[in-house]
C-alpha cells in the first residue's frame, strides 16, 4: 500500500493461497510477486528482506546457508528485518540435541536460536551485522491470549475438521 514492489517466497502452498487471497484484498496484486519457492533458489537484488519466523525452521546447520542466502540477495546499502523467536544461549546448547515438544510440532527439524548464536553465524558466513534488535516479548503474552480466545471459539470447526482432544490440550 506504500507502493513498494514486493516478492514473497514460502514452500507451502496453503500460505501461498492465503497470501494471494490477501493481496488481492488489499488491492496490491499488482505489486506483489508470489512465489511457491525454496529460499535458496532466489535470485535477484532487493532492497530489503523481511523473514519471519524462518531462521527457527531450517535447522541449525542450515543456519549458514540461510544467513549467507540473504545477503547474497540484499543490495548495498539494504536492510535486512528478521523476527525470530529467540533463547538464552546456554539454553540452546542444552537443548540442540533433545527432541522435545516445540522440535516434535512446531519446528520439526529446527531450533529456535540465541541471540548469540545468529551473531556468531552471521559473523562467520556473512558481511552482515546486527545493527538494531527489537524485543517484542512483551507483546507475545497479549498474542498468545487472543489466540487461546479465538482457538477456543473455533474449536467446533476444528474438532469437525479430526482434530481429537489431544490435540486441543496441547
Amino acid at each position: 500500500q506504500r507502493g513498494a514492489r514486493v516478492t514473497s517466497v514460502t514452500l507451502s502452498q496453503e500460505q501461498l493461497d492465503l497470501a494471494a487471497m490477501r493481496v488481492e484484498d488489499a488491492g496490491v496484486g499488482h505489486l506483489v510477486e508470489l512465489r511457491l519457492q525454496d529460499y535458496r533458489e532466489v535470485e535477484g537484488e532487493y532492497d530489503a528482506v523481511v523473514s519471519v519466523e524462518m531462521v527457527e525452521a531450517v535447522g541449525e546447520e542450515y543456519w549458514p546457508t540461510y544467513f549467507a542466502t540473504l545477503d547474497r540477495l540484499l543490495a548495498p546499502g539494504g536492510r535486512v528485518a528478521l523476527q525470530s523467536i529467540t533463547m538464552a544461549h546456554h539454553r540452546m546448547l542444552a537443548t540442540r540435541r533433545s527432541f522435545g515438544w516445540i522440535q516434535k510440532y512446531i519446528f520439526p527439524g529446527g531450533l529456535i536460536p540465541s541471540l548469540e548464536a545468529i551473531d556468531q553465524t552471521l559473523a562467520a558466513h556473512t558481511t552482515l551485522r546486527v545493527s538494531q534488535r527489537r524485543e517484542l516479548g512483551p507483546h507475545y503474552a497479549r498474542t498468545l491470549r487472543l489466540w487461546r480466545e479465538r482457538f477456543i471459539e473455533s474449536w467446533p470447526q476444528i474438532h469437525a475438521q479430526g482434530f481429537d482432544e489431544t490435540f486441543r490440550r496441547m
